[in-house]
């Protein structure tokens, strides 16, 4: 891509900002650098590892867009770079994908099963749960502002979590654009969490921010309550710069600029500004905490959400997803650059939640005539309804969100046969419905242990099952049948398949020293945290998770202690 211009550059005026409020007596090594040392078994351990995870970054757009970076991106490809990483289970969504990266464990293990899930225990009347809330609390809802924020629902330890176990001095600090990643991948034991919220940030209700926190929040909070010129679009994504029409009100995506008004929060998010205001907070954190400048190996999180913002709004593709690329190349760029300056010895992975496909209607223009919306006979309310106005069964009947479906826990044995002899052969015969697995055969079907790339669907499914949590019975669509009924703005496309395209994300490692090499053979996400662990020294009970250590060093030697 081209260098950016003068106009994407103020996209780095947040993590300027908030790097200077911390700056002031701080010092950074200002002599010239001594030689590159190759890292080797034998070289200790970096005194601070970067875990960076970038919401909907799909092995394909990593493709698509690698002949293009220049800066951070480009960086980190020429490190140890396996591009066929993945998140091998079923529920391709942002909290169970963010659960497996540090905890090393599928969502069948981590209990994070989807976004949301229904509990038809719970005593409150919504009964759908957020995954990363305490639905305990009084006067909470699942919806989105309506709930407590909360880490209680995930199973296992991350790997700050066993940091801390070992050595309490090591420092943990978890930013991310949304809660959820800053949640699931910061653990239990983090010493500062917080996540991008309108008012700049925000973190657990009853927590206050650090003074560098709140510094960084209001900095990002002034960048939030500031209008938004477009952006001038370099001339490698013009081939993208094409209007396709969404829904029957005459909008388009594929076009746009980026452009914002003063205040427009879900605008600010779908773009690079986002991600620089995570980065530029993870940088003022780590510099006002010192981090990895003490005799402790320290973790700093970054959860990077513009990439999913852009990707559901105006899809994969198009002018957007083409400036944020760009954004997202140069914003981490600036980062890299402001950590080497520390002369810390430091590490960084990079990886995705998920994958993600591009609008059907932009699809089909694009070689893939099939591709379709989803019907909306579907829908876990409307079928369940149906269903209990045929047979005389009680309503509400079925519950769901995304692929999972509940029985009313009010049904007898025999209501409960009725309504699966009903539901599952309807279900099955529907055109757009490639499989349904039940909660039996799912509780038959032993975890994979094959490389992810030769799954099973009912592999997939059963790596995100989990018997308290899941529903009686899980949906799989056909490929490119996206589960969103009706285009609307701001919400056109999505991720959460079975598909590959869901599946498959780039798993990246840098460190200086560390010689490059490509690996294209299948990976997964949950060998990540095993391979940091390994890289600082770590033990691990290999019993305890479900990944394993990936070898950072070409030739004979192995990282893998």
């Amino acid at each position: 891509m081209e260098k950016p211009s003068v106009k994407l550059k103020y996209l780095s005026a947040t993590l300027a900002t908030a790097l200077c409020l911390v700056a002031a007596g701080t010092g950074l090594a200002q002599n010239s650098a001594p030689p590159v040392q190759k890292v080797t078994a034998a070289t200790p351990a970096p005194k601070l590892v970067v875990m960076i995870a970038v919401d909907q970054f799909s092995a394909d757009l990593f493709a698509e867009y690698r002949g293009h970076f220049t800066g951070g991106l480009a960086r980190l490809a020429s490190g140890v770079v396996f591009p066929s990483g993945y998140q091998a289970h079923g529920a391709t969504e942002t909290c169970p994908g963010h659960s497996t990266i540090l905890t090393g464990n599928h969502p069948a293990h981590t209990g994070i099963v989807a976004n949301n899930y229904f509990d038809l225990s719970v005593t409150r009347d919504d009964k759908r749960v957020y995954c990363a809330e305490d639905e305990s609390v009084a006067g909470t809802t699942s919806k989105s502002g309506a709930y407590a924020p909360s880490v209680k629902h995930l199973l296992v330890p991350t790997l700050g979590d066993l940091m801390k176990v070992r050595d309490p001095e090591a420092q943990v600090v978890s930013v991310s654009g949304k809660d959820r990643s800053a949640i699931m991948m910061g653990g239990r034991q983090a010493d500062e969490l917080m996540w991008l919220a309108p008012t700049g940030l925000a973190s657990y209700r009853g927590t206050t921010l650090s003074p560098t926190a709140q510094q960084a929040s209001a900095a990002v909070a002034a960048a939030i309550n500031q209008p938004r010129p477009g952006l001038t679009l370099p001339a490698d994504c013009a081939a993208r710069d094409i209007a396709i029409p969404v829904g029957d009100k005459g909008a388009t995506v594929g076009t746009g600029r980026m452009a914002r008004d003063a205040g427009d929060f879900r605008r600010f998010m779908a773009s690079p500004e986002a991600d620089g205001a995570v980065l530029a907070t993870a940088a003022a954190l780590r510099q006002a905490r010192k981090m990895g400048e003490g005799s402790s190996t320290d973790l700093l999180i970054v959860g990077l959400s513009a990439t999913d913002y852009v990707g559901h709004s105006t899809g994969t593709e198009g002018s957007e997803m083409c400036l944020q690329m760009a954004g997202l190349d140069r914003e981490l760029g600036d980062f890299f650059a402001r950590l080497d300056a520390t002369g810390i010895d430091y590490v960084v992975a990079l990886t995705a939640d998920h994958g993600g496909h591009d609008l059907p209607e932009r699809n089909r223009q694009n070689a893939w005539p099939d591709a379709q919306r989803v019907d909306k006979a579907l829908d876990p309310e409307a079928m369940g309804k149906a269903v209990a106005e045929k047979l005389g069964l009680p309503q509400p009947l079925l519950y769901g969100d995304g692929g999972d479906y509940y029985l009313a826990k009010t049904l007898t044995a025999a209501q409960r046969k009725a309504a699966l002899a009903e539901l599952l052969p309807r279900l099955r015969a529907h055109p757009q419905v490639e499989a349904v697995a039940t909660r039996e055969e799912l509780d038959a079907h032993p975890i994979s242990k094959r490389a992810p790339d030769s799954w099973t669907l009912l592999d997939k499914l059963r790596a995100s099952y989990n018997p308290q949590r899941s529903g009686d019975f899980i949906i799989a669509l056909k490929p490119r049948v996206t589960p969103i009924p009706e285009a609307g703005v701001g919400y056109v496309a999505t991720h959460g398949s079975v598909w590959d395209y869901d599946r498959r994300v780039p798993i990246l490692f840098w460190r200086k020293g560390l010689a490059g090499f490509e690996q294209p053979n299948a990976v997964m996400t949950v060998d990540i945290m095993p391979t940091l662990a390994s890289v600082i020294g770590l033990p691990v009970d290999a019993s305890k998770i479900d990944g394993r250590c990936l070898d950072l060093l070409s030739g004979p030697e192995t990282s893998c202690r």
